[in-house]
């Protein structure tokens, strides 16, 4: 069935390819959705934001939501601000099966990682829900983590996370509704000792922090020291 399921998805894939064929969301070359020399001009992120959440923020020190209410997560560093280029880019890798550009998305986060002098001792990139990887044809996130940890060396552990529930899509959710939604839907697999270890997750896009905090609520139950994630772009 799910082999079926991925056949369909790729037929699909392949007809609107010849209808609408892939354009870069930059310059408009056909053939790609993103070309690499484009991926590199597009600006990283310098905007003032909380050095918890990644929000937007002006003021000094955390934002008023992470003193009053903090995130289980250390930190979060997007990349990208969610708009223009960028949103173009990730909704084709999410949804017009544009897997390949995942590779020059995830080198700006490697030159991001640098700069910024990020550390941590391994990636784990937040999981789908099997039922969704399987419609979608692969996890946007594992796609990025994997070129991440082939550009800045670090560990990557694919199957530590796992979610054990599927979960409504958080863009048809407003903020509340996606705390509740995500919640206790992410666990660990049991062999894995996070005892002392500094964690990094991957995913594309920051928006409440909802998913990422229950990812970080999993892995710190496993014994991780510190848990703090980059995405490649965080919501306006």
């Amino acid at each position: 069935m799910e082999r079926g399921t991925r056949f369909i998805r790729h037929i699909y894939r392949v007809l609107l390819d010849l209808v609408l064929p892939p354009r870069c969301v930059v310059c408009g070359r056909v053939e790609t959705w993103l070309c690499e020399a484009c991926a590199q001009r597009i600006p990283l992120s310098d905007r003032p934001v909380c050095p918890r959440c990644g929000d937007a923020w002006e003021g000094s020190g955390v934002c008023t939501r992470c003193r009053t209410t903090p995130l289980h997560l250390a930190s979060i560093h997007s990349v990208f601000v969610y708009q223009d280029a960028i949103r173009d880019a990730i909704h084709a890798l999410k949804y017009r099966g544009g897997w390949e550009i995942a590779r020059p998305l995830a080198s700006r986060m490697a030159e991001a990682w640098r700069t910024r002098r990020l550390t941590s001792d391994m990636l784990v990139p937040v999981p789908l829900h099997i039922d969704r990887e399987a419609q979608r044809g692969y996890n946007q996130s594992q796609l990025l983590a994997h070129h991440l940890a082939a550009q800045t060396g670090l560990p990557l552990a694919e199957t530590l996370l796992f979610r054990i529930r599927a979960t409504a899509s958080q863009a048809r959710l407003g903020p509340r509704e996606r705390w509740s939604n995500v919640k206790d839907a992410f666990t660990c697999v049991e062999a894995h000792d996070l005892s002392g270890l500094c964690v990094t997750l991957v995913d594309d896009v920051a928006t409440t922090g909802a998913t990422l905090d229950a990812c970080a609520v999993a892995l710190l139950a496993r014994g991780a020291r510190m848990v703090s994630a980059i995405t490649l772009a965080h919501a306006v």
